[in-house]
């Protein structure tokens, strides 16, 4: 990292830094939505980190966030460690690349991800989740669902990419998910990463990954045209057949992979924590069920039925709330000077945006850490912009976000058409852990109890 040189005669206020403020690195390191929530309630919803050679200014007011994210848009640019760490699984796809790189890139993908699109890859994920969820128990006491659900959305998007499901490298693909996941996340508060060349736990894990995909891609290339199926990898490679250079075949392989680990982890992080919210508030769980008896009849959801399930959606709105599967969003850069609110930040500031801690304030909700779908209503409409935002605010907002949330939806509605969920005796609430995305620290094990309906 540069040297900052600041011409900002004050900053807002924050915890003390000591001699490089290095300490509040590692204070985040152990627990960041907690060390987060901490500096917010005794600072407020500016606080000023002096960590040396930078200066960091968290965002927690949706009003600022939003000006931030999308009045300065064009005068940002994303934290240079945060990619550095993330490039070496996703390479410079969609996600990584920066300025018109990545417009570029976002206006080829966003095709695939329109209504039209995610209507012709419902019958995929339906399919998928009718064979996952009849391999599960009728009833158990206390069974790895988190784990379930993190194979059904994987096999999920394996369809939805290549029209071929994960088959026996699914347990072996979800560790490797999970180790390569919790090192990035360590390496974001260090100053270098574990050298490539050495061998590691997570060099071990991207190799894996990486064969997947390029397996992937390898047996698509030795069929002709003409009888590639209608997926993700066909589009990329008609992509690849107008504009070769634009899209060589790292390109290729960077938005597959993207798309791989960011369209199973995020709606896998979501579908188990709706699961702990249902189980959890058997009240709601069974208002969903019957909506769902009631305009499902024992059939499996179409795309257009997901409409007409408003009290699912709630339920889902709501946890998406309590635990956005992005709690924080990816640290940004001023690369010019930027006025937010009264305050006048120089250039190279960096900048967090806790989304967690917007979506969980008192200012914007009442009783906020109460799961309550019902304030998904027209009471919703009076909380400020930038007060609920799971999929993130401005321009970079998250692209395959229907996709993420039609799958989310459809599954969410085929588990409780078969299944109660109920949380084991004894069980404590799940504390929510941040590797990338937002995990209950521990895997989540809940009771199931069938319907009756297979």
């Amino acid at each position: 990292m540069l040297p900052h040189h600041s011409t900002c005669k004050t900053w807002p206020p924050g915890p003390k830094t000591g001699l490089t403020g290095w300490r509040l690195f590692r204070h985040m390191s152990k627990d960041m939505l907690a060390t987060l929530s901490e500096w917010q309630q005794q600072y407020g919803d500016l606080v000023h980190l002096r960590v040396w050679p930078e200066h960091i200014v968290i965002v927690s007011a949706p009003t600022l966030a939003r000006e931030l994210l999308v009045t300065h848009h064009s005068h940002l640019t994303r934290w240079e460690r945060g990619l550095r760490v993330l490039a070496q699984l996703h390479g410079n796809s969609v996600l990584i690349s920066e300025g018109e790189q990545w417009a570029q890139k976002r206006r080829a993908l966003q095709p695939y991800f329109t209504p039209k699109a995610i209507r012709n890859t419902n019958k995929r994920i339906t399919d998928v989740a009718q064979h996952a969820l009849s391999t599960w128990p009728e009833s158990t006491a206390g069974w790895n669902i988190e784990s379930a659900i993190t194979s059904l959305t994987m096999d999920a998007i394996m369809q939805t990419m290549f029209s071929q499901g994960i088959g026996d490298d699914n347990k072996k693909t979800e560790i490797a998910v999970q180790i390569a996941s919790q090192a990035a996340n360590a390496e974001f508060f260090t100053m270098a990463s574990w050298p490539r060349w050495l061998p590691s736990k997570k060099k071990k894990a991207i190799q894996q990954l990486t064969q997947l995909i390029d397996h992937q891609i390898e047996n698509r290339l030795q069929t002709t045209p003409d009888n590639w199926p209608d997926d993700f990898l066909a589009h990329l490679l008609h992509l690849q057949q107008a504009e070769p250079d634009a899209w060589p075949h790292q390109a290729i392989r960077d938005e597959c992979m993207t798309m791989f680990l960011a369209g199973h982890e995020t709606t896998a992080a979501t579908l188990t924590w709706w699961a702990w919210c249902m189980a959890a508030n058997p009240t709601c769980q069974q208002k969903a069920q019957e909506e769902i008896a009631r305009v499902l009849q024992d059939t499996t959801p179409t795309y257009d039925q997901l409409a007409d399930l408003p009290y699912l959606t709630k339920t889902i709105e709501e946890t998406m709330r309590l635990y956005p599967a992005a709690p924080v969003l990816m640290t940004r850069r001023a690369i010019n000077p930027i006025s937010l609110g009264p305050w006048q930040f120089p250039k190279r500031t960096l900048f967090m945006v806790p989304l967690q801690l917007i979506q969980g304030s008192i200012k914007w909700y009442s009783n906020p850490q109460k799961f309550c779908p019902e304030r998904f209503g027209s009471d919703h409409k009076n909380t400020p912009r930038g007060a609920y935002a799971p999929f993130g605010i401005g321009p970079r907002v998250c692209l395959g976000q229907h996709l993420a949330s039609a799958e989310i939806k459809t599954i969410a509605a085929m588990i409780l058409l078969r299944w109660t969920l109920s949380v084991p005796t004894g069980m404590t609430p799940p504390k929510p852990a941040l590797h990338v995305t937002l995990r209950p620290d521990q895997p989540l094990h809940l009771m199931l109890t069938s319907c009756g309906k297979r």
